[in-house]
Formats: C-alpha cells, structure tokens, sequence
C-alpha cells in the first residue's frame, strides 16, 4: 500500500475580487461626488410664481390646553383668547386645513371650552377635535 508523501496543500485566501470591488465602490463614489458638484455650479434664475404651495407634509395639529380656572397653553406658551385667535388666523392663512386639538381639563367648565372653540370658529378653523380620556372603571 502507497503512502502519500505530498504535504497537504495549505488553503488560501483570494483577495482579488474583494479588491475588484472596492476599488469599484471607491470609482463610483469619486464619479458621483463630482456629478454633485457640478449640478451646483450652473447660474440657473429661477421662475419666480405668485402663489406657490410647499411640497411638504401638513403642519401638525394646535394643541390647545384649557385648565380648570380658565388659563389656555399652546406650545408651553400662555395666551389670552385675542392672542389665540390671532395664532390661529395666522397658522389658517398658511394652511388653509389646520387642525387644532382642544384638550380641556375635567374641572373646567364648558363654557371655557365653548369659549375656545368659539375662537376657532372666528379663526375659520374648521378641522378642530375636542380630546378625551376612556374611563378606565
């Protein structure tokens, strides 16, 4: 019977494909910043339109709080009803769809939040939703 005398042949790690794409990888992202860059240097004047909408997503909604002894809180911010009213007209005129949550406190009475939703109403805000909790009984 034969024996082998031939050492094993030792496995080995072919790296040129690895390095084939990486240097691939490096050629594309070298291309593609230069494409950038030259998209920015053309002098374009662009047109200029009158009334022209933001392609962005709709503001989120007003969230008015109404505590119990009258005060009202729109973003951690104290306001009479005038100057609530005003917020709103403002945020209408740039969305004509805002909403606006009214989020009154249990203890408050409802003409606190007639009140408020009243200054909606003078506001033309016409998507407005009043905030509750399931009772947990």
């Amino acid at each position: 019977m034969p024996l082998k005398l031939q050492p094993l042949e030792e496995p080995q790690l072919n790296l040129t494909p690895m390095i084939d794409v990486v240097f691939n990888l490096l050629i594309f992202f070298m291309v593609g910043t230069r494409f950038a860059d030259l998209e920015r240097q053309f002098d374009v004047q662009l047109p200029q339109v009158s009334a022209a909408q933001p392609l962005s997503n709709p503001p989120d909604e007003i969230v008015v709080n109404v505590y119990a002894d009258g005060r009202l809180l729109v973003s951690r911010e104290e306001l009479s009803r005038a100057e609530l009213q005003d917020r709103l007209t403002t945020a209408r005129e740039r969305y004509a769809e805002q909403a606006v949550l009214i989020r009154g406190d249990g203890g408050a009475s409802f003409q606190q939040i007639a009140d408020v939703l009243a200054v909606c109403h003078a506001a033309q805000i016409r998507n407005f939703s009043l905030a509750t909790q399931l009772d947990s009984e």
